[in-house]
């Protein structure tokens, strides 16, 4: 028996609601639709569907069985697509979004570098500091830092995003440096109006102890760009992501507070609407972003590390 062609029978004749309608879709008898049914349901020892004069349904098995059939079908679709012009180079192009900060601070040169490597794709760079529904906004790939995706989504997790609690070394000469973590309740605390607006969340480094603490402040804004300039200019104390704040703290622009505690460390994703029949520009992309943002990244790295790791970037092949 061709499994493969029974899995794609099966999972038709479920779609289509009936043997008859299933084999109209197939260009096959319904005899011919009955038997690869039925040489599944033998090959897995279990009856699959329940088949009545006027009604089909799904037994415990088959809803067991459905979604497996999907994926072994999905897999063996991106498996031919991927044989089928393995010298191909990537071209055409490629519609990406991605909150202004961090397209600002590493996507761009991300980016980059890749249409170096691919000259033939041009990649259509849409910042937006909102999630987007991919199919009606024509975005190919989105870049998402959240605590968790929504399971309907199709994502590839990145890496890790981390943060600091900061502040410019101005505003802690003028306001003295808070020495518990509980003290920000009292100060003024420049917000994300999407993260932690009232809320920062952290973790004790030495025994995992959770704490939180309710924040406020005069000051709320939906980028985090703008409360690094607004931290940066003695406004506050701001909680950052690492991405923007790495080379700020090397230089002394903005002093680490509280190391002892983790802020909330959050995903890093990259959200795309189906598996299907990836294009190559997709498909390249998302190798060429997972392994350029690595499990740490390199703006984690101590500041040595951080400058091997920009010497390691990728050269643009030769196109001639």
């Amino acid at each position: 028996m061709d499994r493969l062609n029974a899995m794609h029978v099966f999972v038709t004749v479920v779609d289509a609601g009936s043997l008859s309608a299933a084999a109209d879709k197939l260009d096959l008898s319904r005899p011919v639709v009955t038997r690869y049914v039925a040489e599944l349901e033998q090959w897995t020892g279990a009856r699959l569907l329940h088949r009545t004069t006027r009604r089909l349904s799904l037994t415990a098995a088959g809803e067991e069985l459905l979604p497996r059939c999907r994926q072994v079908l999905e897999l063996a679709g991106d498996m031919q697509e991927a044989v089928r012009h393995p010298a191909e180079a990537p071209r055409g192009q490629l519609r990406i979004t991605a909150s202004t900060s961090f397209a600002q601070a590493q996507l761009a040169d991300a980016v980059a570098d890749y249409v170096r490597l691919y000259p033939g794709v041009a990649v259509d760079l849409v910042l937006m500091d909102r999630a987007v529904n991919l199919v009606d906004e024509r975005i190919d790939l989105a870049i998402r830092v959240a605590v968790e995706i929504d399971p309907n989504l199709i994502a590839r997790r990145l890496t890790d995003c981390r943060s600091v609690v900061c502040a410019s070394p101005g505003y802690l000469k003028e306001h003295g440096q808070p020495l518990r973590v509980e003290e920000l309740a009292q100060r003024n605390c420049l917000t994300h109006s999407y993260f932690g607006r009232s809320l920062w969340n952290f973790t004790r480094k030495d025994d995992g102890t959770p704490v939180s603490v309710a924040v406020g402040g005069n000051v709320s804004t939906n980028d985090a760009a703008s409360l690094m300039h607004l931290a940066r200019a003695g406004a506050g104390i701001a909680m950052l992501p690492t991405y923007l704040t790495a080379g700020l703290l090397q230089a002394g622009e903005l002093v680490r507070l509280f190391p002892e505690f983790e802020p909330q460390v959050v995903g890093m994703y990259a959200v795309y609407a189906s598996r299907k029949h990836m294009p190559a520009t997709l498909r390249t992309m998302l190798d060429f972003l997972a392994g350029r943002f690595t499990e740490v990244p390199a703006w984690d790295l101590p500041p040595a590390g951080r400058e091997l790791s920009a010497t390691r970037r990728p050269v643009a092949r030769s196109t001639s």
